[in-house]
């Protein structure tokens, strides 16, 4: 199958490259007709003064001086531990998300499978596909099923207390994103009052208040107070999204429990 591919595509080629030659002979001869055209065109243009044009300015390589400066202006102490809890909120926040989607089952096909199995194989060809399922309700249901021989009620208290223990592995490290939204505005903000307690300490060795020094000062201290700012929207951006994916994660595993206890209910009747 590739080698008859690779022919098509080499006959494919030649024909393009023939019919191109062929329209190329066909055309007509205008050469002296564009040499004419472009004497006169040069010649008006001689006749006309050029403007020179501005040189196109690099809008990724501005932003990222403006930044760098932004930076250097603001302090390398304060602005280095902004970006620290910038770098260690994301890094943490990467992890859940990645967590969080391998943890993400399809519930009701996991459902499905475990009734196909009870009825074809028993309680462990059920444990078997809950095996073979990644996520924590495939755990879940693990837990239930293998408590099933000490009785329904045993198999629900089960389901229950391992549910509570796979919802702390969802809700590991949250504490710590949070810490780091809270850090980062404090940081910013602790940057501006020293920032401004050295532009006071300035106008009283100057002995005067001038506007260009009190205006310096100022503006290099808000800069870390706008870092942290920003820092904290976009980590508790981040905090949102990973708490609503966990809720659905939850929502998921309490409604599939139900459903398990009365699935093991109907099993037990038939059995």
């Amino acid at each position: 199958m590739k080698k008859l591919f690779a022919i098509v595509a080499v006959f494919a080629i030649l024909g393009l490259g023939a019919s191109q030659y062929v329209m190329a002979q066909e055309e007509p001869d205008t050469s002296a007709v564009e040499e004419t055209t472009e004497t006169a065109v040069e010649e008006t243009v001689a006749e006309v003064p050029v403007e020179e044009a501005p040189a196109p300015s690099a809008g990724g390589g501005e932003l990222h001086k403006q930044i760098k400066a932004k930076f250097i202006e603001g302090g390398a102490q304060f602005m280095g531990a902004v970006l620290l809890t910038l770098i260690f909120g994301l890094s943490l926040a990467i992890e859940r998300i990645i967590y969080l989607n391998l943890a993400t089952t399809n519930t009701e096909k996991l459902l499905n499978n475990v009734e196909a199995a009870l009825e074809e194989g028993g309680i462990e060809a059920a444990k078997e596909v809950c095996r073979n399922t990644r996520g924590p309700v495939a755990s879940i249901f693990y837990q239930g099923l293998d408590r099933y021989e000490e009785g329904i009620e045993m198999a629900e208290k089960s389901v229950i207390a391992y549910g509570s223990v796979q919802m702390g592995l969802l809700e590991k490290n949250l504490s710590w994103i949070s810490l780091f939204i809270a850090i980062a505005p404090m940081l910013g903000f602790m940057g501006t009052v020293i920032g401004m307690i050295s532009a006071f300490d300035q106008i009283q060795i100057a002995g005067n208040v001038s506007a260009s020094l009190v205006a310096g000062g100022i503006k290099i201290a808000l800069i870390t107070t706008v870092s942290g700012l920003i820092v904290a929207v976009i980590l508790q951006i981040f905090y949102n999204y990973i708490l609503s994916t966990i809720d659905g994660i939850v929502n998921s595993m309490e409604d599939s429990s139900i459903s398990l206890i009365d699935m093991l209910v109907k099993y037990n009747v038939k059995k």
